[in-house]
């Protein structure tokens, strides 16, 4: 099972949900992620199915994906027509011809980094090895989706801080400051405006300008204080 060689988290997902559909024949999979805490986010989903099922949770704020997130616990559903947990769900499900869904955590030391959702269109599909093979998955998965996160949150953050240096750089240039000062400069901005400190230097590199704001650009008063 190579999860851990794909390049960035949604690869990692494909990857994750490709390997799940022939392992287990069901019907569809998907992956939902975690953000900020345990609210959970749908990354983009090319299965129509899938999406909707993972969209009628989020906007509800209910469903075996949000107990499982919730929980930290794989959540089976043998058969929408009979199971009653969560009646708005269900009744989204049963439309899309879906029987069964078996939900599992994407677990690591650091907590829950997502579920992975498998669906079969007849109901009772996922036996006990079924399951077993689900959760063996679920532990490759969770480590390859936090290794793919935490990776491109490094690649983020060198971008980032590539793109300040070029921004400070034009302000040190052009007003003849010094790097603190430069510095200073753009803080300010971002702070003024509530704009992240990689947004402000891109849009100075960008249009050579900083961002509007209601009082007047800092720079001439921060030039030879």
């Amino acid at each position: 099972m190579d999860l851990h060689g794909t390049d960035g988290v949604e690869e990692t997902i494909d990857a994750v949900v490709q390997f799940a559909l022939q392992a287990l024949g069901c019907s569809h999979a998907g992956v939902a992620l975690s953000v900020r805490g345990r609210r959970a986010e749908a990354p983009a989903v090319t299965d129509p199915v899938v999406a909707e099922i993972y969209k009628s949770q989020l906007a509800g704020g209910d469903g075996p994906l949000i107990a499982c997130m919730r929980e930290q616990k794989p959540v089976l559903v043998r058969d929408t027509c009979t199971d009653d947990r969560w009646p708005e769900w269900v009744a989204v499900v049963r439309r899309l011809g879906v029987r069964s869904v078996l939900d599992v955590p994407l677990a690591t030391g650091d907590g829950t980094v997502g579920v992975l959702g498998l669906y079969h269109l007849k109901p009772d599909a996922f036996s006990a090895d079924d399951e077993a093979v689900a959760h063996i998955l679920a532990r490759h998965a969770s480590v390859a989706v936090a290794t793919a996160r935490q990776e491109e949150s490094m690649l983020q953050a060198i971008d980032a801080r590539k793109l300040v240096g070029i921004a400070m750089g034009l302000l040190m240039e052009r007003y003849d400051l010094p790097e603190d000062k430069a510095f200073a400069v753009l803080r300010r901005y971002s702070q003024d405006t509530n704009t992240k400190l990689r947004d402000v230097a891109q849009h100075l590199i960008d249009t050579r300008k900083l961002p509007t704001r209601s009082e007047d650009p800092p720079v001439a008063a921060s030039h030879g204080s």
